[in-house]
């Protein structure tokens, strides 16, 4: 894998070479799912209609109805089915929320467009809409992340760029970026927003309104990206420090391009915090001001009353090492090399050993990708300590820093640990994609 990595074929038509690869590892995991034995101990899928009008039946289903109807049901496991029936009929019950308010609006609104087009409302439209988006977004956040990494890495050549990008196709997040799951989407938006970010950036010159304007756009697309995946809320970051930097400079030059640079920064920055409170105030008028006085939920009282942080602590048991037991530890083995690959990353772009990092880096952009990989630490150490670790597979996929790290690997002569390292992403997300269609841990 590592020589095929290396060939200069892939350097023919970067962007084609992406598509085609993109295109062979999808239909590969796809056959995988689809030849994976039985529903597995979980039945909710079974739930599901058939692929069928809601307003009729069809007697004869063709061929292709029955194969979108077996491949949508192969497809829709674990959380998939919450982001499913909550695109249908909207949040009924309260541990609900804690599955992205953003993709299930975004599936909602896709699939009554297609209503509107004159398509019949087939009972897993929802479902469909869902793996296309989930297909896109893994789509066009790979050919965000090539451009990306070559504004980061401006002396690389283009090959560098193009590895990070077949990584990411490769990514050990597999099934889970096909599946009507939201973190495909998350990784789009966030690398959307980290390229807006870098765009933006003026090397210290004198911002002007257009680069200013790009930073907004970067919190705003941030701020999506946080209502599709709560861990969305990290890049903000970025934004955070650019301000940071703007009121330290302000006692040295007090003008009017930075004060305005310093608004557009801060309203991007709202936009990301407004990403993760803006679905909780929803809920909150829901649960706590329209409902019975007698029936409203404990969480309403609380100083920040987040709908989000009760389900995750009351219905699936999420808190500060709560996860650490006897009967985890071989979830804890399965996500080690993961979390190993995120921390060595992030130190690798830290360490002073590493100066050819920053030699090769656009020198206003070093402290960029510093921030990236507090972030990508983070994001470890938080889910290391309170979630459920094996997540920690598919999350990491919005965070760029391990996969740039895992290309300076696959770059050198010898390509030893780079080898290791593709040679367990494939694999992982094979195997792993046999046991998420049979609907099989670890999800």
């Amino acid at each position: 894998m590592v020589h095929f990595l290396q060939s200069s074929r892939l350097l023919e038509n970067p962007l084609r070479s992406l598509v085609v690869l993109f295109i062979v590892w999808k239909t590969l995991l796809i056959l995988l799912a689809c030849c994976s034995p039985g529903p597995g101990y979980d039945t909710s899928t079974l739930l599901l209609p058939p692929w069928k009008p809601s307003h009729g039946n069809l007697e004869h289903p063709t061929g292709l109805s029955q194969a979108v109807s077996y491949v949508s049901s192969k497809l829709t496991r674990w959380d998939a089915i919450y982001f499913v029936q909550a695109s249908k009929r909207g949040y009924v019950f309260e541990q609900e929320w804690a599955f992205g308010w953003g993709f299930t609006r975004l599936i909602k609104l896709i699939a009554n467009g297609i209503v509107l087009l004159g398509i019949p409302r087939y009972d897993t439209l929802e479902v469909v809409v869902a793996i296309f988006i989930a297909h896109l977004s893994h789509l066009v956040s790979t050919l965000l992340l090539f451009k990306l990494t070559i504004a980061i890495f401006p002396a690389r050549n283009v090959r560098f760029g193009l590895v990070a990008a077949v990584l990411h196709i490769l990514s050990p997040a597999g099934l889970f970026l096909s599946a009507p799951y939201a973190e495909s989407s998350c990784a789009m938006l966030s690398f959307a927003g980290s390229l807006l970010f870098v765009q933006s950036s003026t090397a210290g010159r004198p911002a002007s309104v257009g680069h200013d304007a790009l930073i907004l756009l970067s919190g705003i697309a941030f701020g999506i990206a946080t209502t599709f995946r709560s861990n969305g809320i990290l890049n903000g970051l970025l934004l955070l420090e650019e301000a940071s930097k703007i009121i330290w400079n302000l006692q040295y030059s007090f003008n009017f391009a930075s004060i305005r640079r310093l608004v557009f920064t801060g309203m991007g920055g709202l936009f990301v915090a407004s990403g993760f409170i803006l679905p909780q105030y929803i809920a909150y008028t829901e649960y706590c001001l329209e409902s019975n006085v007698s029936s409203t939920r404990p969480w309403c009282g609380n100083v920040l009353p987040s709908i989000y942080t009760f389900v995750q602590d009351y219905y699936w048991n999420v808190g500060p090492f709560r996860y650490w037991t006897t009967s985890n530890i071989p979830l804890f083995l399965i996500a080690a090399p993961m979390f190993a690959f995120l921390v060595k990353s992030s130190i690798w772009t830290f360490t002073s050993t590493q100066s050819l990092v920053f030699k090769e880096t656009n020198s206003s952009m070093s402290p960029t990708l510093r921030n990236m990989a507090i972030s990508q630490l983070l994001l470890a150490l938080l889910t290391l300590t309170t979630a459920h670790v094996q997540i920690i597979s598919r999350i990491s996929s919005s965070f760029p820093v391990w996969v740039w790290y895992g290309v300076s690997l696959v770059e050198k002569k010898d390509g030893g640990l780079g080898s290791v390292a593709v040679r367990y992403m494939v694999m992982y997300a094979i195997i792993q994609g046999g046991l998420f269609a049979s609907f099989l841990p670890p999800a």
